[in-house]
């Protein structure tokens, strides 16, 4: 407990000395027509997560080099890739490079290439870049990012110690406390800084990592449901964005939390809220659901996606009516 007050502390100062380096150096994010968010706000304070990683290995060197440099190097590679295009702006080709050398070495680390037949190994990395893209693409308000991924963490450390262990505790327990102090900065009407693509990418590639080793430790397939809200979220709107015949690689503000914010003028806060409550309700019934994982893909897809489509479209009517 003291070793965990410990590292909060010293990431709370490490976040202070970022900020300061952003400050002198204008890591910043500018507002544009298409964000949330109306003043200049510092970027790339989720770098917090990659440095909890680095206190983690510190304080836990054996365990480090001999199970945990695959998945460090791999999130090493991805925070690293992430900060330089939050910073300036990376060819495609290079981000799409190192995210596919880091997902091979997140499927290492996981032992999915052991674990699971090779005809399986492209639907885990299909699976896990979308994933990350989506974590990425859902970090577009105040407090969203910090609020969902908390209740992510809090889960797995619930069912990693009162369920099945699957991992090492403090494994989790300090993505927690990085999680805690970008959401004190975070989670505010007026943000101290964003999460920045550093941050969505290397706290997502925790999390899927994470996640991952809970699936190959129980072969139960329902835990990929922990990011059902994200998930229904994304695929959702790409669906969407398909039919209205729209480049999917453009950004846009057809997320319904984009909506809400930019349109019905819904505070930031809430909506992270709302998102965050809705998952957490989500995890406990699979926590506790002993059904197998299509039928609790059902029970959570049908309503939660009837919810989602029918509050767009009534948002989207609303809008056309007061346009005319």
């Amino acid at each position: 407990m003291i070793e965990h007050l410990l590292v909060f502390i010293t990431l709370f100062i490490l976040i202070h000395i970022y900020f300061k380096i952003a400050d002198k150096y204008n890591i910043i994010d500018k507002p544009n027509h298409r964000s949330a968010h109306s003043q200049i706000t510092l970027r790339g304070g989720g770098i917090i997560f990659p440095i909890a990683f680095v206190i983690f290995c510190l304080l836990n060197f054996k365990e480090a080099t001999e199970m945990y440099w695959s998945f460090g190097l791999g999130l090493m590679a991805i925070c690293l890739v992430s900060f330089i295009d939050d910073v300036k702006t990376l060819s495609g080709k290079i981000r799409i490079s190192v995210h596919f050398v880091s997902v091979v070495l997140l499927l290492y680390f996981t032992k999915t290439f052991n674990l699971l037949p090779f005809w399986t190994w492209p639907i885990f990395f299909i699976m896990i870049i979308g994933t990350l893209n989506a974590y990425n693409f859902m970090d577009g308000i105040n407090g969203m990012t910090a609020a969902y991924t908390l209740v992510t963490l809090l889960t797995l450390l619930y069912i990693n110690h009162d369920i099945i262990p699957f991992t090492q505790e403090n494994f989790i327990i300090y993505a927690i406390l990085a999680s805690l102090v970008f959401l004190f900065f975070n989670f505010r009407k007026k943000a101290r800084c964003f999460a920045g693509d550093v941050g969505s990418m290397g706290i997502g590639f925790w999390i899927i990592a994470l996640i991952t080793l809970l699936i190959m430790k129980t072969q139960d397939y329902k835990y990929i449901l922990l990011f059902s809200v994200y998930g229904m979220e994304v695929v959702l709107t790409i669906i969407e964005r398909l039919l209205l015949k729209e480049n999917i690689f453009e950004a846009h503000r057809r997320h319904l939390y984009q909506l809400l914010v930019n349109e019905k003028k819904v505070p930031h806060l809430v909506v992270s809220s709302i998102y965050a409550i809705t998952q957490l309700l989500i995890n406990i019934f699979l926590i506790y659901s002993k059904l197998p994982a299509v039928i609790n893909i059902l029970i959570i897809f049908i309503p939660v996606g009837s919810l989602y489509l029918g509050l767009k479209l009534n948002l989207k009517k609303k809008m056309q009516s007061v346009i005319k």
